[in-house]
């Protein structure tokens, strides 16, 4: 099985992460303009701050210069997912039942591409959500991204 670079990136890193007692979020490298951009989203309980971003950005570029596994130049970013942070693992969706999610599809289903209500969770591999009196199970395959919501 051929892993993607975001991929290859998370396996790397997780080890460091896990040691700081942060999470990793996700991994992002995309190309903007001219310019390749890493990206790592970090979490911690309580929330990360600027010390455990600098950190971390010092451990893994000193790691990623070793290892090299991305041929060309790109520029490292580290932050918080932030308050509408997606959620992409099965322990997401455990973590965070109750609260207030959107869940954007890849296709229309049921007659719409975004559904926003409280995470009863992930049940057969379908993102179960709840509002109001209504329940909705979106097939996770149709999930284009999942995120926490803000709820005023």
């Amino acid at each position: 099985m051929n892993q993607t670079l975001e991929q290859q990136i998370a396996l790397l890193v997780e080890p460091y992460t896990k040691e700081k007692e942060l999470e990793l979020v996700d991994v992002e490298y995309v190309k903007e303009g001219a310019h390749w951009y890493l990206r790592l989203f970090i979490d911690k309980e309580g929330g990360v701050d600027m010390d455990d971003c600098a950190e971390m950005s010092h451990a893994v570029s000193d790691l990623l210069d070793e290892k090299n596994p991305i041929p060309q130049a790109y520029m490292l970013e580290i932050s918080s997912p932030g308050l509408e942070r997606p959620l992409k693992k099965d322990e997401d969706f455990v973590r965070f039942q109750g609260k207030l999610v959107t869940v954007h599809t890849t296709s229309l289903f049921q007659g719409y591409n975004e559904f926003t209500g409280h995470l009863v969770g992930l049940i057969n591999d379908e993102i179960v959500l709840e509002h109001e009196d209504n329940r909705v199970s979106i097939p996770r395959a149709l999930a284009k991204n999942t995120h926490l919501a803000l709820d005023f």
